[in-house]
């Protein structure tokens, strides 16, 4: 939850709105305190922690807590979320709406393992047709849905908000970009990865692509594929080069990320999630000014043919990798295009914009009632 800035930002902008809002979420051993926000939160405490069991303890212990909240309305954070929230809403006679984050079935970690995959979608099949209401955050994403269940959802990016920098150059302030290069600093720059280090993020290939690469890369965050992530760094002797730091909380993530160099925004091309995704890290670089090496996919080759804020590479091999990196390194005309670019792309693609098509959602829902 501390992490989770889709979910700050949509609680947020709703909070700022006047509603009362509650995010729940699932204890964690060893995770930090909530952080303060200006919406109520809570966490379910769970003996099971991993596994069927920890699902099937979460769901339950959520139902019985919905059963008993008082709320106008529920919304369910992806599939994980949607039985309990469904059957709540059901028994409760409460409206009930689904926030799609990604398109769940399709990621590699469920395609990878089809028992599990079939598992999903029937919960899917089960759940959507009985969502009407939702939003997600791209339009493949919501044209999916449309076409195998039949429901029309509202899109809603995962744009940030804007920093400092970003309103003080709206309101026309005159503000330096940064360093035109690396060459002209003579400082020891970095790329940067923010987010989930789950598999299909192409850490495989990333990590040795750094073998061709002479400068340094740091991981901010941890997830499913983290020990394999820590284990290809060893084999591949980069300890020295590569360095993975424990996620921060949005906050502190804003102040780093403007001194990188450079972003990282790649996904494997394996399941429609992956191909069809357009990731907060890939908004987030933009909002702190900076360039970032891209996998050419559609959500993100649309973005880019308007903005022009990324070098996007046809595909995620070690050598095609390291080749885009060291062209950012080297190529100080395209890095300060792309880098200008990013400045003004982020006055306009930002969450303050982008939280009136969720306001505008939840309004309608209640002016029916």
């Amino acid at each position: 939850m501390n992490f989770d800035q889709r979910m700050q930002r949509i609680c947020g902008s709703l909070a700022k709105n006047g509603y009362q809002v509650l995010l729940v979420g699932r204890s964690i051993k060893g995770q930090p305190a909530l952080s303060e926000q200006p919406f109520e939160q809570h966490r379910l405490r769970c003996w099971s922690s991993k596994g069927p069991l920890m699902y099937l303890e979460f769901n339950l212990r959520l139902l019985l807590f919905l059963l008993f909240r008082p709320t106008d309305l529920f919304c369910a954070i992806d599939l994980d979320t949607i039985l309990p929230v469904y059957f709540a809403s059901l028994i409760r006679g409460k409206k009930r709406v689904y926030d799609a984050h990604e398109y769940f079935t399709q990621q590699k970690e469920v395609m990878s393992r089809p028992a599990i995959q079939k598992i999903w979608k029937a919960i899917e099949a089960f759940s959507l047709r009985r969502f009407p209401l939702g939003y997600t955050v791209n339009h493949w994403i919501a044209g999916a849905f449309q076409a195998e269940y039949g429901v029309n959802y509202a899109v809603v990016r995962n744009l940030p908000r804007l920093t400092d920098a970003a309103k003080a150059m709206a309101n026309g302030e005159v503000l330096p970009i940064g360093k035109p290069s690396p060459q002209a600093s003579g400082e020891q720059p970095f790329f940067i990865y923010q987010g989930a280090v789950n598999h299909g993020r192409c850490f495989e290939t990333l990590i040795p692509a750094m073998q061709e690469v002479a400068t340094a890369l740091r991981i901010y965050g941890t997830g499913n594929f983290i020990n394999e992530t820590l284990s290809i760094i060893n084999k591949q002797l980069l300890d020295n080069k590569v360095s993975v730091i424990n996620p921060q909380e949005p906050a502190i993530l804003q102040r780093i990320t403007p001194e990188a160099f450079a972003g990282i925004t790649l996904f494997e091309a394996q399941g429609h999630n992956q191909y069809h995704s357009l990731a907060n890290r890939f908004f987030d670089y933009m909002m702190a000014g900076i360039p970032q090496l891209c996998v050419d996919y559609p959500e993100y080759r649309a973005i880019n043919q308007e903005w022009e804020i990324a070098l996007l590479i046809a595909d995620t091999q070690p050598q095609t990798i390291a080749a885009g990196m060291n062209k950012l390194l080297a190529d100080s005309v395209l890095y300060l295009r792309l880098k200008q670019n990013c400045l003004k792309a982020r006055t306009v693609l930002n969450w303050e914009s982008e939280e009136q098509v969720l306001l505008a959602f939840y309004r309608n829902i209640f002016l029916k009632q």
